[in-house]
């Protein structure tokens, strides 16, 4: 018992540790994340954007006169309001607005309110947006440039990390978080802990078992890297042995792509795994299969893959439809 509020308290803390900048924020936020940890498996960066969206929201409320605890749907509509003058687009207000749902549940749920407020509150309309993937020539590209870099001991890390991203689809999140035990026999596949605490089986394949088998004999050499328990340590690894950051991994993104000529702009973690999906597709994967590799707990999100491709469902018809050589 005593260890399992050890582990609450500590996601809290990490949690406020992802944003040093809120201070004197309403305790019943504080309240509301530990109750949401205690019930549901939530990353740190989920924790961290709640307590800055509440922390937020909560500010607007006091320069209303009201609070989290007492607002209405009025006092809800101006918080709304003050977001779009700020020019927060339709998806990060649809994002504040599902912390507030969640808070306000909680709250009526523990009788710290009696009514919801958000139950009046209409979410925004969202775009659809489909996901955007690079070329099957430009990740060559980009793993040749990674390939390529110095000294060699970046160029191990960058081929390792771009080869096991491309190999599986996983999220940044997921991907800097591995742990060097997980690699440590080879292995044909590894196990991943996702969104929800949900875990799935990835198979690596071949490219991707070398380079991680490449990485980790020159990482098991390397004192500083040896006293981490993750597969690829940040910067500060011999100090802490902690794990590269997302950001420090997006920045080694954009180097490669700055090497291998490809506008960095156009290149994120996230447009890999959208390459990883979309290519998977064109080559036949199936999207039962995909979904889980992708870790995705409804199909629907999966199927966004199947509207990007666009070009390639007009050549299908082109080439396989009986009328089409007729015409």
């Amino acid at each position: 018992m005593l260890i399992c509020l050890a582990a609450l308290s500590w996601v809290v803390w990490m949690a406020e540790q992802a944003d040093q900048t809120l201070a004197g924020i309403d305790p019943l936020i504080k309240i509301f994340l530990e109750a949401l940890v205690a019930t549901r498996a939530t990353s740190v960066n989920t924790m961290a954007a709640y307590r800055r969206d509440l922390a937020d929201t909560s500010k607007l409320l006091r320069a209303s006169k009201t609070s989290l605890a007492d607002c209405n749907a009025d006092d809800l509509r101006l918080v709304i309001s003050s977001w779009h003058q700020r020019g927060l687009s339709a998806r990060s207000v649809a994002r504040r607005l599902s912390a507030l749902r969640q808070f306000m549940g909680w709250a009526v749920d523990d009788q710290i309110r009696t009514d919801n407020p958000c139950r009046w509150i209409d979410n925004p309309s969202l775009p659809v947006s489909l996901p955007k993937s690079l070329s099957e020539d430009e990740v060559t590209k980009l793993l040749a440039a990674a390939d390529s870099m110095q000294p060699p001991a970046l160029s191990l890390r960058a081929l390792a990390m771009l080869e096991i991203l491309y190999a599986t689809g996983l999220r940044v999140s997921e991907l800097v978080q591995l742990q060097v035990s997980q690699f440590r026999r080879q292995p044909d596949s590894i196990i991943v802990v996702g969104k929800g605490g949900r875990e799935r089986l990835i198979p690596l394949g071949q490219a991707a078992k070398r380079a991680a088998a490449d990485w980790l004999a020159f990482r098991d050499a390397t004192s500083g890297y040896r006293l981490s328990e993750y597969m690829f340590p940040g910067e500060s690894a011999t100090a802490d042995g902690g794990a590269m950051t997302r950001q420090q991994f997006s920045q080694l993104l954009k180097n490669i792509a700055v090497a291998a000529q490809i506008d960095p702009c156009r290149v994120t973690p996230h447009r890999i795994r959208h390459s990883f999906a979309t290519h998977m597709l064109n080559r036949g994967a199936d999207l039962r299969s995909l979904q889980t590799m992708l870790g995705h707990a409804d199909i629907v999100t999966t199927q966004i893959y199947t509207s990007s491709r666009a070009d390639r469902l007009a050549g299908l018809v082109a080439d396989a439809h009986p009328l089409a050589s007729k015409r």
